[in-house]
């Protein structure tokens, strides 16, 4: 995995905050980890779905995991998880992205997330990338190099049809190895 640390002199330890690393989930206990965060996060805590998040779209997706080890977890511990999957040649869609309520006060898992899925599609042919993002998360992504294209309701819930610009998301050509995230030190 590439290890990828700030090395900035003003660089400062986040106390309690595990390094993890971001990969496409191949494990099946991390797959399972990873459908059960997003259980967690749209039906029980949004109440966006009931009973599950699951959908048709799950046969043919990459999901793509945020793992690490925390004091008293284990060591493939998921952390966040988002899917991505190709609709149509050159267009690719990221979706379903969650993060433990936890790992949520600091963005730095949740970007390493989206950078991973649209590197991962960017490697894979990408020419679009596109995703629907709630819109208490548009900040995030527009600090990401995203742009909004449209606005509309979608499970009651407004959200942002976002398109993400792939000039500032190398391809990536092996998802399977991922990265290394420090998140240990902030600048």
């Amino acid at each position: 995995m590439n290890r990828e640390t700030l090395s900035s002199p003003a660089a400062r330890p986040i106390q309690g905050w595990p390094a993890f690393y971001v990969r496409e989930a191949v494990l099946d206990e991390e797959i399972e980890q990873a459908l059960a965060l997003r259980r967690a996060v749209f039906c029980e805590e949004q109440g966006i779905f009931e009973g599950s998040d699951r959908d048709a779209i799950d046969l043919h997706a990459r999901l793509l995991i945020a793992a690490g080890s925390q004091l008293g977890s284990s060591p493939s511990s998921v952390l966040g998880t988002v899917r991505i999957h190709e609709a149509s040649p050159g267009l690719w869609w990221g979706s379903r992205l969650a993060v433990q309520r936890t790992m949520r006060r600091q963005a730095k898992l949740g970007a390493q997330l989206i950078r991973l899925a649209v590197c991962t599609a960017h490697g894979l042919g990408c020419e679009t990338f596109l995703a629907h993002v709630q819109v208490q998360n548009v900040p995030l992504f527009e600090k990401l190099h995203w742009r909004s294209l449209d606005t509309s309701l979608a499970h009651g819930r407004e959200h942002h049809l976002m398109q993400a610009d792939l000039a500032h998301y190398p391809p990536c050509h092996d998802p399977l190895m991922g990265f290394f995230v420090d998140a240990g030190v902030q600048p």
